[in-house]
């Protein structure tokens, strides 16, 4: 039981009982609070911390107090008041009180984040306590109401953008983004393309599209910057051409990438040294595009990885995995057309009432394509569907007729014999974690690792040797060429478990 005293009539005479013994202290949840970084003029997330009267007799908290007066943008509620100074606050022997904490930080000019501090300051019998408060306030260029970039422009790295609704490149106007630029993305905002984008990163400086939260969903454990649904996804219009990204990280969305339905009569974009990973519906849905992905990793959605339907396509040194454990993969129904895989391509599909697409070429080299779903489950097929006409439903193992190969590659599927699928190893074992270095991480911290761990058997060494020549790099410039294994299939080549952080 808390009373204010002065605010509220005194509690069963509390007022006549306190304490004025000085060596009798309080104690707290946190010596010091601390918030992640703060975007300039955006309000935090409510932190707090605990008041304890760990004695055998009540207290008089004769002040609580901001040492700025609200002056750095910090604000307190106390036991359910909010405000900057509090007095005379009775609290009982082995009780306790909640302080409520926010902040919102004024823009500072900068380009780094700036360190901004202050204190609750606590005052019983004479004695001063205090609980630091932190954050690190961070000046962002802020597009809020649904922006559109109408002209030729370039987004630059000295400080984040933080997307509220919408941004939407123009048909026409070609966007060129820095190395080293992060989009922040608020809850459902969405980047729609009708021009193109030229977003070219380098190894020390990707570029990154992630939510807008910097906190913590459970106590420290599960941040949102792992959580899927964080934020909508990118649309690439009909009418977007030419898009290029190198050294791309997208994740955390819900609708990840879509590209609407184009002419493979011209490149949609291409994807090279990217990570693509942890949608909450489909990770990347394709319909009559071109697309070509080099050293490119396409991981865990709710939905597919990969939905290519009608188009171009080639993906070389790919890592397609679907491990989600944060969201529950989807099984066809009423309202889901399809299944959960890692990969489906069709052929002469319908999407809409349009259509038929039909596959004018499929490519894939020395990639690796994988998940949870062991070989046999869902029609059979395992974490790729690959149908011809508007059947769904066509077994792996009954390959339709049409201009698709799988070289070199991983399967998570059942064994196929015939020349679509040259030197490519078929996988069977339940759950293929052994194949990686790390799959879903330590218990509460889901960090997923899609590195081979060199002690697997499948795929290391087993890569096309000269498909890897073109690409002798892995995605974190791994040299592939020097492996005395030979060149590992898929997107990274592999690593020792000895040595590395637990994640």
């Amino acid at each position: 039981m808390v009373c204010l005293i002065g605010i509220l009539p005194a509690c069963d005479g509390l007022d006549d009982h306190y304490s004025t013994n000085p060596t009798l202290r309080l104690s707290f949840s946190a010596d010091t609070l601390a918030f992640d970084t703060i975007f300039s003029t955006i309000g935090s997330t409510t932190k707090q911390f605990m008041i304890y009267n760990p004695n055998n007799e009540a207290l008089n908290i004769e002040s609580i107090m901001l040492a700025s007066g609200e002056a750095t943008g910090f604000r307190i509620n106390v036991d359910g008041r909010r405000g900057s100074l509090f007095n005379n606050i009775g609290i009982l022997a082995n009780d306790s009180m909640y302080v409520f904490v926010e902040v919102t930080v004024d823009p500072n000019g900068e380009n780094q984040p700036l360190l901004i501090q202050d204190s609750v300051l606590f005052t019983v019998n004479g004695n001063r306590q205090a609980v630091l408060l932190e954050a690190y306030g961070q000046d962002v260029t802020l597009f809020k109401g649904g922006v559109t970039i109408t002209k030729d422009s370039t987004l630059t790295s000295d400080r984040p953008f933080l997307i509220y609704d919408s941004l939407t490149i123009g048909q026409g106007a070609n966007v060129t983004i820095e190395p080293g630029t992060v989009f922040y993305m608020h809850d459902q905002a969405k980047w729609i393309v009708r021009g193109s984008m030229n977003a070219t990163g380098t190894q020390d400086a990707p570029i990154t599209f992630r939510g807008d939260r910097l906190d913590y969903i459970l106590n420290d454990i599960l941040p949102y910057d792992r959580t899927p649904g964080q934020w909508d996804g990118i649309l690439f219009g009909a009418e977007s051409y030419g898009n290029v990204w190198e050294n791309v990280i997208v994740r955390n969305g819900t609708n990840g990438i879509q590209f609407e339905p184009s002419t493979p009569e011209q490149p949609k974009i291409r994807i090279h040294n990217s990570q693509i990973t942890n949608m909450s519906n489909d990770l990347l849905f394709a319909v009559n595009c071109d697309i070509t992905a080099t050293n490119t990793e396409f991981s865990n959605a709710g939905g597919s990885v990969l939905t290519l339907i009608g188009g171009k396509y080639a993906f070389t040194h790919c890592t397609m995995a679907n491990y989600m454990t944060l969201t529950t993969r989807d099984l066809a129904g009423s309202t889901v057309p399809l299944s959960s895989k890692c990969l489906y391509l069709l052929h002469n599909a319908t999407v809409d009432g349009s259509g038929p697409y039909p596959i004018g070429q499929a490519r894939f080299d020395n990639c690796l394509i994988d998940g949870s779903f062991k070989a046999g489950d869902l029609l059979e097929s395992g974490e790729i569907e690959i149908s011809s006409n508007k059947e769904l439903k066509t077994k792996a193992k009954a390959l339709p007729d049409f201009n698709y190969q799988f070289n070199h590659c991983i399967l998570k599927a059942e064994a196929i014999s015939d020349g679509h699928f040259p030197g490519t190893t078929f996988i069977q074992n339940e759950d293929g974690r052994s194949l990686f270095l790390l799959t879903g991480g330590r218990e509460n911290r889901y960090a997923y690792d899609f590195r081979p761990d060199s002690t697997a058997i499948s795929g290391i060494g087993k890569a096309d040797l000269e498909i890897s020549r073109q690409y002798p790099t892995d995605r974190y410039g791994v040299d592939r060429i020097s492996n005395p294994n030979g060149p590992t299939i898929g997107a990274y080549e592999p690593v020792s478990l000895e040595g590395e952080d637990e994640k």
